[in-house]
């Protein structure tokens, strides 16, 4: 064993527990709206209701996503209660469980010190912590299917019959996830694996029918549920017209819908867009990932080619994602575990090579860069405690700064590790909470939960928030005209989530009302200068106002 592999093997369990302690805190946070909210949201419906069939969401049957996260979220509210952490907590076991499976990959395809070298990049990846604070379906997906390739290596290896089944429960599960779509991303490196090979009696071995005949009958369920909500009912109105059938959507229009942007969901897309934004996504390894990718396609000649059921797998989805034009920032987290074993494999090749005290030097340049960014943000911002956290990054900055390891290897983690602990911390004790302050709807809901003993109907009309209707007690009418808005008010008394404006109206018509609350209110997720700036802040910020209508009259006409 080289001095390499016993100081990796020494410190790697103590950097993981780090990396992992580092994901926590966002558990704790705040669900994050749109989409974060939104999928709460649709869980929750189904505790309430003991619905597990039917997802709904805006107000109406909802489409857009398969129900396995949603099932995962309302087992945990089951068992933990309605709130933020019992939504998140699922999709943090998901991740955990990743983990392993990262290790495992790595491991059989490599050798241990890889396999140690790429969790720990995983584990800080900075899209795959946010994944775990501002919870969509990504954590469920990413684990599914890195378990899934590792299962499917035992397969192909002949091992245990459990693999057979154990990858197609994962593909499943990946599948009423995010559509079959998923399965381009499990097959497309084992095709390619094959071609190089020239293994094409693969394609006649029975344990991969096997497979897939399994992976079928598991999304049966999802199948049932679709079926059973919209293909049975076709007078139902979604996507804004009739005779939409489940099915069709899930097999098709979901994903291959987006891709070709034929679909009822449709974007605009930009090839170039997860190259840039793997560059921030990925960070503190984003350098390590570029320059092990530039190994790999000019010199690296690996006498083991079914490491290509890695590097096809990521390859295919990279270039399918950059051609969709549907294009979101956390899709790119899928492929983390894949760019993470690839550059764990690349540090490890060149771990005496002196190409890794440069790549040192430019982790050191970036921890500077971050260290100025954060400070700036801090005092330009005016955050709550910002001399303390100006404190704690410069000290983690010099920290890192002047600990000398012998190995560069060694360096390189320590000094990613040491950016991400100062960037967490930064994200997560001073970011987050001051930007959650202005998600005005969790403010509104939590004052109705802390006072609402009798049931008492809620509302929220020309101002939705998917955070006030997962935190708010029971069902939140969406009221959409103001002949609904007069005969709710009507059923009082009564809780409204509205406008300033809508509030000051009501008040001016004569109706008995109560403002119990009028937090300020700003897009957290479309950040802008003029917002962060302390001085200019009040001049973006909207006002909400939660009434309490107690009312016998009803809405007079405005």
């Amino acid at each position: 064993m080289t001095t390499l592999e016993i100081s990796l093997q020494r410190y790697f369990p103590w950097l993981l527990m780090l990396g992992i302690l580092l994901n926590v805190p966002g558990l704790w946070l705040d669900v994050m709206e749109p989409d974060g909210a939104l999928y709460a949201t649709i869980a929750k419906h189904i505790v309430q209701h003991n619905d597990w069939i039917n997802l709904y969401g805006d107000g109406h049957d909802w489409l857009d996503k398969p129900h396995f996260p949603f099932w995962m979220a309302a087992i945990s509210y089951k068992l933990l209660g309605v709130d933020g952490l019992a939504y998140k907590l699922p999709a943090f076991i998901f991740w955990l469980v990743s983990l392993l499976y990262t290790y495992l990959t790595a491991r059989d395809l490599f050798n241990h010190t890889v396999a140690r070298i790429s969790v720990l990049i995983y584990t800080v990846a900075l899209h795959s912590t946010l994944a775990n604070f501002d919870v969509r379906a990504e954590p469920y997906l990413t684990t599914c299917l890195i378990a899934a390739i590792w299962h499917m290596l035992c397969i192909y290896e002949r091992k245990h019959w459990i693999h057979i089944f154990a990858a197609a429960l994962f593909s499943a599960c990946a599948i009423m996830t995010k559509g079959v779509f998923v399965l381009i991303t499990l097959g497309g490196g084992w095709l390619i694996f094959w071609a190089i090979t020239k293994q094409w009696q693969q394609l006649l071995n029975y344990r991969w029918w096997v497979f897939l005949a399994l992976t079928f009958i598991f999304i049966l369920p999802e199948l049932f549920c679709l079926y059973q909500q919209f293909d049975l009912h076709p007078e139902k109105v979604v996507f804004g017209r009739t005779h939409v059938s489940g099915l069709r959507f899930f097999f098709w229009d979901s994903q291959f819908g987006r891709f070709f942007n034929t679909g009822p969901i449709k974007g605009k897309g930009d090839v170039t867009f997860f190259l840039h934004t793997t560059l921030w996504a990925f960070l503190p390894w984003s350098i390590g990932l570029i320059a092990a990718i530039i190994h790999l396609v000019r010199f690296d000649r690996a006498p083991n080619p079914l490491r290509w059921i890695i590097y096809g797998s990521t390859i295919i989805t990279f270039v399918l994602f950059s051609l969709s034009r549907f294009q979101l920032p956390h899709y790119i987290v899928i492929e983390f575990p894949y760019f993470s074993i690839l550059t764990g494999y690349f540090l490890y090749k060149k771990a005496q090579d002196p190409i890794l005290r440069r790549l040192v030097t430019f982790q050191t340049i970036l921890m500077y860069i971050l260290c100025a960014a954060i400070l700036w943000l801090l005092f330009f911002t005016k955050l709550e405690y910002a001399v303390a956290g100006a404190v704690v990054t410069v000290m983690l900055t010099f920290g890192a700064t002047f600990i000398r390891l012998r190995e560069p290897l060694s360096q390189l983690l320590f000094k990613g590790y040491a950016t991400s602990v100062m960037l967490y911390v930064f994200l997560f004790y001073f970011f987050y909470p001051f930007l959650l302050r202005y998600q005005s709807g969790t403010e509104a809901a939590r004052l109705i939960d802390a006072r609402n003993h009798d049931e008492i109907p809620v509302a929220s009309y020309q101002s939705f928030s998917y955070s006030f209707e997962f935190y708010a007690p029971g069902d939140v009418r969406l009221i959409k005209s103001n002949d609904q808005l007069g005969h709710f008010i009507k059923n009082n008394p009564c809780y409204l989530y509205t406008t300033a404006a809508i509030g000051d109206s009501l008040l001016r018509a004569g109706v008995d009302a109560e403002i119990l609350a009028a937090p300020r209110n700003f897009h957290i997720t479309k950040l802008k200068l003029g917002f962060l700036d302390h001085d200019k802040r009040s001049s973006k910020l909207q006002t909400r106002y939660l009434l309490f209508i107690n009312d016998k009259v009803g809405l007079k006409a405005n």
